[in-house]
């Protein structure tokens, strides 16, 4: 399955005032997997949209970001039973919905299609670009990369956001522009919760895919053809063997 972090937000308590002020609390957890280890805890104090305090199970403890968080941080570290509550969040609240969240949203999982084509750049330093269009996969969260002779490329690489088909599928692709080099192999890797390995698609560069269509277009004329030619000859046999076979008057 794909690496990736996804997240899974709650928010917990709003308090406001008509004209005044507003203070909230989020929930976080981010995850890759169902495993405890795997799952990050966060749960930010906001005060008028500004965070002014954080924790965060990866450290531990809280954070103040203004001078009013960091005196709270401060007393909530203090305090080993309000540590003890927020550091047990981690597996009685993410650890408990991640597994829920796997069951009934994050398994129910589509694999990508992915299709290869090449276009003409419309600038840049290379002479030519191939596109890896990723269609009609769930969820969202979808890594791609190029390979070029079995190594990541990173440069001269772009890639839209994921874009919604409006039935809960998405697709995105991606671009790389390059110069075709004799023997080398080009491919697309896709990576998604739907998928136990990345799929790898290869780029047949032998000839462009313009000129491929005309091939197969020209090539099938040329069996419709010669398929005619075979019955116009067959049914000019069978009507000559035919007229030798009336006796004469």
């Amino acid at each position: 399955m794909a690496s990736m972090f996804l997240c899974f937000t709650i928010l917990f308590i709003t308090f406001c005032t008509a004209d005044g002020y507003v203070t909230y609390s989020l929930f976080r957890c981010l995850f890759n997997s169902t495993e405890l280890k795997d799952i990050q805890y966060i749960y930010s104090r906001y005060y008028n949209k500004v965070e002014f305090a954080r924790f965060d199970s990866n450290l531990g403890k809280y954070v103040g970001y203004t001078e009013f968080g960091v005196k709270n941080a401060e007393r909530w570290n203090n305090d080993p039973d309000v540590l003890s509550r927020r550091r047990a969040q981690k597996e009685t609240f993410c650890h408990h919905n991640t597994g829920i969240w796997y069951r009934n949203v994050l398994l129910k999982s589509v694999k990508p299609s992915v299709r290869l084509h090449s276009v003409t750049p419309a600038g840049g330093h290379h002479p030519a670009m191939v596109v890896c269009s990723i269609y009609n996969f769930y969820p969202k969260q979808v890594k791609v990369s190029w390979l070029r002779n079995g190594q990541e490329v990173t440069s001269d690489v772009t890639s839209t956001d994921g874009m919604s088909d409006g039935n809960w599928l998405y697709q995105i692709h991606s671009h790389l522009e390059y110069t075709p080099r004799s023997g080398e192999k080009i491919s697309c890797m896709v990576e998604h919760a739907s998928l136990k390995e990345p799929l790898i698609t290869d780029w047949d560069s032998s000839m462009p895919e313009s000129e491929r269509n005309k091939l197969a277009i020209g090539a099938s004329g040329l069996i419709l053809g010669l398929t005619l030619s075979l019955a116009g000859f067959v049914y000019y046999r069978w009507k000559a063997r035919g007229l030798m076979l009336v006796p004469s008057s």
